[in-house]
């Protein structure tokens, strides 16, 4: 079995890719792992043309494709997102944009395969739980629009650095112990 792990950050050594890089370690025993980061692709906004709704592919040629055939791999996506104005970054809200090809909202859409478990992981650097409530959301809301069954989420406060993620091993190990496929 196959988990994607996802850098939502455009940061590749903060907080966000210590928590990817503990998941990805925690789960390899079970999984074949690979992490991504969003930042390591090169894609452009939504252009809002909606030729995508009668083609099922997009005008812009770009890095999204390769993004989609990493989910595409995958049997488990783990998508791990920092908050950043109580909601996910906008290099991530990007991306979502640009998978309406593959939402199924609209007919013809293209499509991931069927059977893929989604989970998610949302940090923030305040105590209160509701922004990371927020970021869940909009994952879960993403994953559903691609029919990826949404199985479990973590939510994590008071994470602003790297030595802020060791006092939630223990959190983010039971969560990674509950992920499957």
């Amino acid at each position: 079995m196959n988990a994607l792990i996802i850098n939502c950050s455009p940061v590749r050594s903060g907080a966000t890719a210590e928590i990817v890089r503990i998941v990805a370690e925690q789960l390899s025993p079970r999984f074949t792992t690979r992490s991504i980061c969003i930042d390591d692709y090169s894609f452009g906004y939504c252009k809002g043309c909606r030729s995508c709704h009668s083609s099922a592919e997009c005008i812009q040629n770009d890095d999204i494709p390769v993004i989609m055939s990493e989910y595409e791999w995958a049997d488990v996506i783990v998508s791990v997102s920092p908050s950043y104005w109580a909601d996910i970054p906008g290099q991530f809200k990007a991306f979502i944009d640009r998978c309406t090809p593959w939402c199924n909202t609209h007919e013809p859409h293209a499509s991931v395969s069927a059977g893929k478990k989604g989970y998610a992981i949302a940090l923030r650097t305040g105590p209160g739980m509701k922004e990371c409530e927020r970021i869940i959301q909009s994952i879960e809301h993403f994953c559903g629009h691609l029919e990826i069954e949404c199985c479990g989420s973590l939510g994590l406060c008071l994470v602003e650095c790297k030595a802020d993620v060791a006092p939630h091993m223990d959190e983010i190990a039971g969560f990674c112990n509950s992920i499957h496929s």
